[in-house]
C-alpha cells in the first residue's frame, strides 16, 4: 500500500462534498464535456494574447504597485505538478493584486544553464541549446495553456547572450570592488559531473545534482567575497522575522554561523610561526592538553615537514585514508576518533605548558584557522580522542554542586554549560563572560592573542568545469597577468558545442577550443588566453528578479528607476530546498548592488512564501523514477481550472500533497455548478424589489469580507471552500427560494466570478461574460463588504466543564459576559454535569466559550 496524505485525502472528500449538488435536479447537465473546457479555455486565452491582460503599467500609470514573482524554472522537460502548484500560488497573489487596484508586475522567465542541460545533450548527442529552448518552448505552452497571469512580454533566458552579458559585467563589478577573487584551495569535487561544488551544493556529502559522493580537490578557483558580508546578511534577517518563514531565517542563520571568541596564538617548538587557534571558549584555555590540526591542511604538511620519517609515513599513510572520507564522515559524532601523532609541540600562552600536537580527521583544513585547542573535559569529540589516545583530561569548569564535580576521564561525558572557573590560576571562581573577558585582555597585552569573530560562511566557490554556462570574462596573460575582457568584447559568447567533446574530464571543455580560448592581452596587444571555467548558475539566479525591469536593454543590466518603482519583490514563492543556496545569493548580490548606488533596498524579497511538494504514492515527483505527473496530461483530461482548482483546494500551501488524492473531479463538479448557476441568472428577469434573499447575501458579504485576509495569510484551500459554500447557497436560492430571477443570486453570482477569478480564471472570465459584462473580469474592483449583512446574529457558544465540553448555545453575537456566564450556569446539561459539585472559577470569553471549574 502506498502512503496516503492524510490532509489531501480528507480536502478531495470534502471537494466532492461541496461541490455535489444539494437538490436532485439537473444533476446531469453538471459535467460538462471536455471539449467545452477546452473551447472556454481556448478563447479566454487567446483573448489575454491579444489584449496583453496582464502587462504590468508604465511610469505614467498612477496606481499602487505589486511585484509578485515565483522562483522560475528549470527547462528540464515538460511541467510536473510541482511547477503547476509554484505558479498556481504566485498567480492567485497577482490575480488578488489586481483586484485589490494595484498595477501588477507578475513575471515569468527560464533558468536555461547547468549540468542538467548538458548532461541531457552529452547522452543524446545534442547541442545543449537545442535541448534547452525545445523545452522552454514545451513548458510556455503549458504556462500559458495553465492560464497563468504572467506579463509575457518581459521574459528572460539565462542562457541568452543578452542575459549573460550582464553576468560579465556583474562579475567584473565584483572584481574591482575586491570581491571576486581566484585562489588554490580544497574544494569538493564531483567525480561524476567532473566539476567542483560550493559547500551548499553538496548534501549528505553527495552531489545535489548526480548523488556521486563528493571527495576533496585542490584546485585554483574563482570566488565571490560572501564572507565580507556575513554581518549584514545576519543582522538583516531580524527585518524579515513578520515576512519569511521562521524555518528559512533559522537555516540561514545556521549557515551563516556567527561565533565570538579569541584567536589565540600558540607558539610552536622549532617555529617561527605560531599556530592560531580560534575558540568560542577562551576561558577553558587552562584546560588544554593538546592541539589537534586537520591532516590535508597545509599547516600539517608543514609541521611534519622535517619529522623522522616514520613519522612521516604515518602522517602520509593517515592523510591517504583521510582524503577518502567525506566532511559528513569525519564530523560526525558516534565514529571512532582517529589519529597520529606529529611529534610537535606547542606552548600555552596562559600558563606555559608544552601542548603535543596531534593530526586528527575531525578537524577540517577550511574551517577556522585548520587547528584546534583541545579541552577534553568540556568538549565531547576531544574527550573521546583523549580517550582513546591516552592524552591528559583537566577540569576547568566547575558545572556541578560544590565538590562533587566528577572526573570526565572515568565518566566518558564531557562537562557541558558554563559553570565557574576552577583549576585555572587566577582565573578561579571567575564566571564564563567574565572569564573570557579577563583572557582575552591578558592575550592582547601579551601579543598572543585577539578577541574575533568567525563564520560558518565561506566564500562563493563560482568556477564549474562545464561548457553549459556564462563564460567568466577574464583573460590569462603569457607574463601571469589575470586582465578583465573589455567592457566593449563583452558577452564573451560560448562557441558552437558542435565541435567540442562537452563528456567531462576534469577540465572545462572551453579549454580545447583552441581558437575560442586564443585571444589577445587586453593591455600589451600580446598573447593570451581566456578563461575557461565558466560561472555557477546561481549567479544566474542571483539577480535575475532585476533583469525583468528591462529584459530586452542592451545598454545597462537594469533600468535603475524601473527598479526603484517595482522593487524589492513584495511576494516571492518557492519551494523551502532554496534556503539557503539561491536565497543567500540573492542576498548578497542585492546588498552589493545597494552599494554601487544601483538599488535602493537592501533585501531583494519583502515577503517569502514557501509551498510543500507535490508527490505521488508518497515520493516526490522524479523523471529518473518514472513518478512524474505532466502538467499537459492533467489540462488535456481536466482542463486547467479543475487542476488549479483542485490544487489550490487540496491543503495548506506549505504541506506536502500527494496528487493521487487530489480531487479534479470535485474540482470539475463544482465549476460546472457555478458556470451553470451563471447562465440560470443570466437566462431569468430579474423580478420582485429590495435586495433578494437576505440569507444568500448574508454568505456573499462574508465572503467579500474574508477573503483578502486569507488569500494575505496564504489560505487559497480555505478561500476555495467559502466558494463552494458560496455556489450550493446560490443553487439554494434558485431552486427553492425565489429563483434565479432573484437580485441576490446575481449579486452573488457576480462575486464568485470574481473570487474564482483567483483559482479558475477562464471560468471566471466565461461567467463574468454569461452575465452580460464586459471583460476582462480581471481588472474589476473588489467591491467593498456591507457591514450590516457581516455581522453574525447569532453565534455558537461553547460551555466546558473541567475541560470537557458539555454544551452548545446559540447566543447572540453581542452578548455580555456576565449574561454569557448566567445562560452557561442555568444550562440543563450543564447543571447536570456539575451535579453536586461547586463551581469555583468561571472564565468567560464572550461570545464564544465559558470554561467552568468544578471541585
Amino acid at each position: 500500500m502506498s502512503p496516503t496524505h492524510p490532509a489531501s485525502a480528507r480536502a478531495a472528500r470534502t471537494a466532492d462534498r461541496l461541490a455535489s449538488p444539494d437538490v436532485s435536479q439537473n444533476t446531469a447537465s453538471e459535467s460538462p464535456a471536455t471539449s467545452d473546457v477546452h473551447a472556454i479555455q481556448a478563447k479566454w486565452q487567446e483573448f489575454w494574447r491579444q489584449n496583453e491582460t496582464f502587462r504590468a503599467g508604465g511610469a505614467d500609470d498612477e496606481r499602487p504597485r505589486k511585484y509578485v514573482l515565483a522562483m522560475f524554472p528549470y527547462p528540464s522537460g515538460d511541467m510536473h505538478m510541482g511547477h503547476a502548484e509554484n505558479y498556481l500560488y504566485s498567480d492567485i497573489v497577482a490575480r488578488f493584486w489586481r483586484h485589490r487596484g494595484y498595477d501588477v508586475l507578475h513575471p515569468v522567465g527560464w533558468d536555461s544553464f547547468g549540468l542538467p542541460a548538458e548532461n541531457a545533450a552529452i547522452q543524446r548527442g545534442a547541442d545543449p541549446r537545442e535541448w534547452t529552448y525545445a523545452n522552454i518552448d514545451q513548458q510556455k505552452t503549458s504556462l500559458e495553456n495553465y492560464g497563468v497571469s504572467f506579463d509575457w512580454s518581459r521574459v528572460l533566458h539565462t542562457s541568452d547572450p543578452e542575459y549573460y552579458r550582464w553576468n560579465q559585467w556583474l562579475f567584473q563589478q565584483l572584481y574591482d570592488r575586491g570581491l571576486a577573487y581566484r585562489k588554490e584551495s580544497p574544494v569538493n569535487w564531483c567525480p561524476n559531473d567532473q566539476t567542483v561544488l560550493a559547500n551548499e551544493q553538496v548534501v549528505d556529502g553527495a552531489c545535489e545534482r548526480c548523488g556521486a559522493e563528493v571527495v576533496k580537490k585542490k584546485l585554483t578557483q574563482w570566488y565571490f567575497k560572501i564572507t565580507d558580508y556575513a554581518d549584514r546578511l545576519l543582522d538583516d534577517l531580524d527585518g524579515l522575522e513578520d515576512t519569511w518563514p521562521r524555518k528559512v531565517l533559522q537555516m540561514q542563520r545556521n549557515w551563516i554561523g556567527r561565533s565570538r571568541g579569541a584567536d589565540i596564538d600558540f607558539a610552536v617548538e622549532g617555529r617561527e610561526t605560531p599556530i592560531t587557534v580560534f575558540s568560542t571558549r577562551p576561558d577553558t584555555l587552562h584546560g588544554a592538553t593538546f592541539l589537534v590540526v586537520a591532516p590535508d591542511g597545509d599547516l600539517a604538511a608543514e609541521l611534519v615537514a622535517d619529522a623522522p620519517a616514520d613519522v612521516r609515513m604515518r602522517f602520509q599513510d593517515y592523510l591517504v585514508q583521510t582524503q577518502k572520507q567525506t566532511e559528513i564522515e569525519r564530523q560526525a559524532t558516534d565514529r571512532e576518533k582517529t589519529g597520529v601523532p606529529l611529534e610537535r609541540f606547542a606552548i600555552n600562552p596562559i600558563n606555559g605548558e608544552r601542548l603535543p600536537i596531534w593530526a586528527a580527521d575531525y578537524v577540517l583544513a577550511d574551517y577556522g584557522h585548520g587547528a584546534v585547542m583541545s579541552v577534553p573535559a568540556h568538549d565531547q569529540r576531544d574527550l573521546d580522542f583523549a580517550r582513546a589516545f591516552d592524552l591528559p583530561v583537566r577540569v576547568v569548569l566547575d558545572t556541578t554542586a560544590p565538590d562533587e564535580v566528577p572526573d570526565p576521564a572515568e565518566t566518558g561525558e564531557a562537562l557541558a554549560g558554563d559553570g565557574v572557573l576552577i583549576n585555572s590560576g587566577d582565573l578561579d571562581g571567575l564566571t564564563k563572560q567574565e572569564a573570557i573577558s579577563r583572557v582575552i585582555e591578558a592575550l592582547e597585552e601579551q601579543g598572543a592573542g585577539r578577541g574575533t569573530t568567525q563564520y560558518r560562511l565561506r566564500d562563493w566557490l563560482i568556477s564549474r568545469q562545464r561548457f553549459w554556462g556564462t563564460p567568466i570574462p577574464m583573460v590569462h596573460t603569457e607574463d601571469g597577468r589575470i586582465e578583465k575582457v573589455p567592457d566593449d568584447q563583452l558577452p564573451v559568447r560560448l562557441p558552437e558545442a558542435k565541435d567540442l567533446d562537452l563528456k567531462p574530464k576534469g577540465s572545462s571543455p572551453l579549454g580545447a577550443a583552441t581558437e575560442w580560448v586564443t585571444t589577445t592581452d587586453p593591455v600589451t596587444g600580446g598573447p593570451a588566453r581566456r578563461d575557461p571555467d565558466t560561472m555557477d548558475t546561481f549567479v544566474d539566479s542571483s539577480w535575475y528578479f532585476l533583469r525583468f525591469m528591462s529584459p530586452k536593454s542592451d545598454s545597462v543590466a537594469f533600468d535603475v528607476d524601473e527598479a526603484r518603482r517595482w522593487e524589492p519583490v513584495d511576494t516571492y514563492i518557492g519551494g523551502v530546498e532554496h534556503a539557503i543556496l539561491h536565497l543567500l545569493y540573492a542576498r548578497f548580490i542585492t546588498k552589493v548592488l545597494n552599494d554601487m548606488g544601483l538599488v535602493d533596498f537592501t533585501e531583494p524579497f519583502s515577503s517569502l512564501i514557501n509551498q510543500g511538494m507535490v508527490l505521488l504514492d508518497g515520493s516526490k515527483m522524479s523523471k529518473s523514477k518514472g513518478n512524474l505527473v505532466q502538467v499537459t496530461d492533467e489540462i488535456a483530461a481536466h482542463g486547467s481550472d479543475a487542476v488549479r482548482v483542485a490544487l489550490a483546494f487540496a491543503g495548506p500551501v506549505e504541506d506536502d500533497k500527494d496528487w493521487k488524492d487530489v480531487s479534479t473531479a470535485g474540482a470539475t463538479k463544482f465549476l460546472a455548478r457555478a458556470l451553470r448557476a451563471a447562465r440560470d441568472v443570466a437566462d431569468a428577469q430579474e423580478t420582485g424589489s429590495g435586495d433578494g434573499d437576505v440569507a444568500l447575501r448574508r454568505v456573499t458579504h462574508r465572503l467579500l469580507a474574508d477573503a483578502p485576509a486569507l488569500v494575505e495569510q496564504t489560505k487559497f484551500n480555505v478561500v476555495v471552500a467559502r466558494l463552494m459554500e458560496l455556489v450550493n447557497a446560490i443553487r439554494k436560492t434558485i431552486d427553492q427560494g425565489a429563483g434565479a430571477a432573484d437580485p441576490a443570486a446575481r449579486e452573488a453570482v457576480e462575486v464568485v466570478a470574481l473570487v474564482v477569478d483567483l483559482v479558475a480564471p477562464h471560468t471566471a472570465e466565461e461567467m463574468w461574460e454569461v452575465l452580460g459584462n464586459e471583460p476582462s473580469i480581471s481588472s474589476v474592483s473588489w467591491p467593498e463588504a456591507d457591514p450590516a449583512l457581516t455581522v453574525e446574529d447569532l453565534v455558537t457558544a461553547v460551555v466546558q466543564v473541567n475541560g470537557k465540553v458539555r454544551a452548545q448555545l446559540e447566543v447572540a453575537a453581542d452578548i455580555a459576559p456576565d449574561a454569557l456566564e448566567e445562560l452557561a450556569r442555568a444550562d440543563e446539561r450543564v447543571l447536570r454535569s456539575v451535579g453536586d459539585k461547586q463551581i469555583v472559577k468561571a472564565i468567560v470569553r464572550a461570545p464564544k466559550i465559558v470554561s467552568l471549574v468544578v471541585k
